[in-house]
């Protein structure tokens, strides 16, 4: 089977490479948020947030920090009676290696980290044994620098969602963020690590930015709802004095 696709995908290589070419030109190229990248919201036990990764810790597909990723993400804690300091620590194009040797040393102290990687190494054509070991590397030097803090993996985007690829280079992308996906959660064996999936259909036309490639605003915020109780049961399992609500206070509010 793997002996089959590797044939499959050399005889559509010209093909995917021409379409990549293409979505290259023809995305809208968005910056990252602007404003402050750290900030802090919600009344209760202080806990210290920190999400690290590419575009989308970046926060490409919004106007600021608050309405991305990590900003949505420190809500929804909020939510559940937290006060949350939080940071992000991102860069768009990264791969996982690219923040290992970039980013981990601009991490400030932090009770639970939340890492959002995956894209960059599908659309570098990265193997899952690749990725995994890169990945790995960035939890142990985390936990270099930051001390046994819980590490949530987000799981891999499926590139199978993105409006703005043709196919078949969707159909080449998918398998590939699929593979890596799965390696990923192979590391929730370690201890102190976990994996959050990306629910099936959470990624639609109406979650995406302009560029049809990156998060909007309700992208972001539904994936953070995704996340949120896999980072507040690492948590309450790391701080084991600070309580936190197993039902959010409040209804989000819609974007």
């Amino acid at each position: 089977m793997a002996l089959l696709r590797f044939f499959l995908f050399a005889a559509l290589a010209p093909v995917l490479a021409v379409q990549a070419l293409r979505v290259r030109r023809g995305t809208p190229r968005l910056p990252g948020a602007g404003g402050p990248a750290e900030g802090v919201t919600g009344d209760g036990p202080v806990v210290r947030l920190a999400v690290l990764g590419e575009s989308t810790v970046d926060g490409v597909g919004v106007a600021a920090h608050a309405d991305g990723l990590t900003g949505q993400l420190a809500n929804e804690l909020a939510r559940r009676g937290l006060r949350v300091h939080w940071q992000a620590v991102g860069l768009t194009g990264a791969t996982a290696a690219v923040v290992r040797s970039s980013l981990v040393a601009r991490l400030a102290p932090a009770d639970v980290l939340v890492v959002a990687l995956g894209v960059n190494d599908t659309l570098e054509l990265h193997s899952a044994a690749r990725f995994r070991r890169d990945l790995l590397g960035v939890v142990v030097d985390v936990r270099q620098r930051l001390g046994p803090v819980p590490v949530v993996l987000a799981g891999v985007p499926p590139m199978a969602s993105f409006p703005s690829l043709p196919r078949p280079l969707r159909d080449a992308l998918s398998a590939r963020s699929t593979a890596l996906d799965t390696a990923a959660a192979e590391l929730a064996r370690l201890p102190g690590v976990t994996y959050s999936a990306m629910m099936p259909g959470l990624l639609h036309e109406g979650t995406f930015a302009e560029d049809r490639f990156h998060p909007g605003p309700v992208g972001y915020r539904d994936w953070a709802a995704v996340l949120a109780p896999a980072v507040a049961e690492a948590v309450a399992a790391a701080l084991p004095g600070v309580t936190v609500d197993a039902h959010p206070r409040e209804p989000r509010q819609p974007i």
